[in-house]
């Protein structure tokens, strides 16, 4: 469905000219029309929360593959810069599983709270900064899309609109990367995953990162639908 087709389907009658002349100064067809379809939930967006993206679906997706295959059952997950929630209500809809979900954004864990309403799920969202997460708390499995996107990265105009702390890092991408891994190494079950988006051409340097923290980890780096390096995904096990 293109995009005008979907102001068409959502928005009403009255207001569609508007829409349309919004969409044509580029702003994103999500925001106009407020909410997203992610991983059989619906997700509402704002200017608040980045738009989830099909590539995030496919880490639910992969997430939950790899949950199993590890045998890692009702896991206690930890989901890292959670933004409109649609990670944690995805996997809470598909597992039998208790979440913690956190980002620095109160007005993102506003719509986040939101929601789980809507999704009719039980998540714990907390208003928490990476920097000064302290917690002794044990996790089957940790997951993120953090921020990646260098600074200096050639990107589509429609992000503009999107908040900018939930996309571009320094460290050429790689800051959060290293933070969370020094931040959770220690909040990890005998038994774990831990899982990441990644830009596209930081692979390998995130896997120094993890071996820095992890040295005896296994990792598994994967691609997504259009072949690039996009999911990073770490155990205590061969993946």
């Amino acid at each position: 469905m293109t995009d005008e087709e979907l102001i068409k389907k959502y928005v009403s009658k009255e207001k569609q000219p508007e829409a349309l002349e919004k969409l044509a100064s580029g702003y994103p067809v999500q925001y106009i029309i407020g909410n997203v379809e992610f991983y059989d939930t619906l997700i509402k967006v704002n200017e608040d929360v980045l738009i989830p993206r099909f590539e995030t679906e496919y880490l639910v997706d992969k997430t939950i593959k790899y949950l199993s295959y590890l045998n890692i059952n009702n896991p206690n997950i930890l989901d890292i810069g959670t933004g409109s929630g649609c990670i944690a209500i995805a996997l809470k809809k598909h597992l039998n599983c208790e979440i913690d979900a956190i980002d620095i954004s109160e007005k993102a864990i506003l719509i986040a709270k939101e929601n789980a309403i809507i999704n009719n799920v039980n998540i714990n969202f907390i208003v928490q900064d990476i920097h000064k997460f302290n917690s002794n708390k044990k996790y089957d499995l940790i997951i993120s899309n953090p921020p990646y996107v260098p600074f200096n990265s050639n990107v589509d105009e429609k992000i503009k609109y999107e908040p900018q702390n939930a996309i571009y890092a320094k460290d050429n991408g790689l800051y959060f990367y290293d933070l969370i891994m020094k931040k959770i190494k220690d909040n990890l079950k005998d038994n774990y995953l831990i899982a990441f988006e990644i830009g596209d051409k930081e692979g390998q340097d995130i896997k120094n990162i993890i071996k820095k923290s992890l040295p005896n980890s296994y990792v598994l780096l994967e691609k997504d639908y259009n072949n690039y390096d996009r999911y990073i995904f770490i155990s205590n096990q061969k993946i």
